[in-house]
């Protein structure tokens, strides 16, 4: 059984359903660095853990995850959360987590307790079964940080709500508030914010309880349209958010940001 220490992610196990609850709450859960390398780590150890039956995903505080840490970003004049590393490693490590989660074979139930942006959302939306507070909010705000929505959005927006507005939402890098997402499909279920954990946990014991051989061979069966999906644009994804990450756009979000002021965009390829 693996010891799950970690430095931004708490782990806790109830009986066969483990916890896993991303802990920046002072920077809204916010990816950096560390929380990318335990995030690829975490989904890797778990699939192995003949002890645990569910998984459930969540936030510390009042958000889910606002993605990537953009004042990070901005200190650094780059879009990486992680380390600088040789060419196409950014890509390897953002294409992990993605992998290491759908390789997981025991359901993942999402207790969305707050804002999911970015990778936030995709972390989100990679779940099996999605619980939502009727205060959380959703949306890939990659393009706000002058960024292609390369690290799964592509992917996984157009599964859940279909190719027209998922380019929509993907291209806009609106966020849309829980009573909607439930309504385009993008969520299972929206329910009061002081029951979400409950409920979720709920869900999560009864597939945990549940027979799990017919579980996570159905779960299996569905993920070959995932994967199939994935295989096809996420690496084509990841490569053009990587090569957006060195155009002056994305310094100039990031600037702004910080700067707490409208960003002025060059508009040029």
């Amino acid at each position: 059984m693996p010891d799950y220490k970690y430095e931004t992610i708490l782990v806790d196990q109830d009986e066969s359903v483990l916890t896993i609850t991303l802990n920046r709450p002072e920077r809204l859960n916010a990816v950096d660095r560390v929380m990318h390398r335990e995030l690829e780590e975490v989904f890797g150890e778990v699939a192995f853990d003949s002890s645990v039956s569910a998984v459930m995903v969540t936030g510390a505080g009042r958000g889910f995850c606002s993605g990537g840490d953009v004042r990070a970003m901005d200190e650094r004049g780059s879009a990486n959360v992680l380390e600088e590393r040789p060419m196409g490693a950014v890509s390897q490590s953002g294409r992990r987590i993605l992998h290491n989660m759908l390789w997981v074979e025991q359901p993942i139930v999402c207790a969305l307790n707050g804002v999911a942006a970015g990778l936030g959302a995709t972390i989100a939306l990679f779940c099996d079964i999605i619980y939502a507070s009727d205060q959380a909010r959703i949306g890939d705000t990659h393009v706000k940080a002058g960024l292609v929505a390369g690290d799964g959005g592509a992917v996984i927006w157009p599964l859940l709500v279909g190719v027209a507005k998922a380019k929509e939402l993907l291209m806009t890098g609106d966020i849309i508030d829980a009573a909607e997402a439930e309504r385009i499909g993008l969520v299972n279920k929206v329910v009061p914010h002081d029951k979400l954990m409950e409920e979720a946990m709920d869900l999560a014991r009864r597939l945990a309880n549940g027979p799990a051989m017919a579980i996570r061979g159905t779960k299996h069966a569905i993920n070959k349209k995932v994967w199939a999906d994935l295989t096809l644009s996420l690496d084509m994804g990841l490569a053009l958010e990587e090569r957006s990450s060195r155009h002056p756009d994305h310094n100039e979000a990031a600037r702004s940001f910080v700067e707490k002021r409208t960003p002025e965009y060059k508009g040029t390829i």
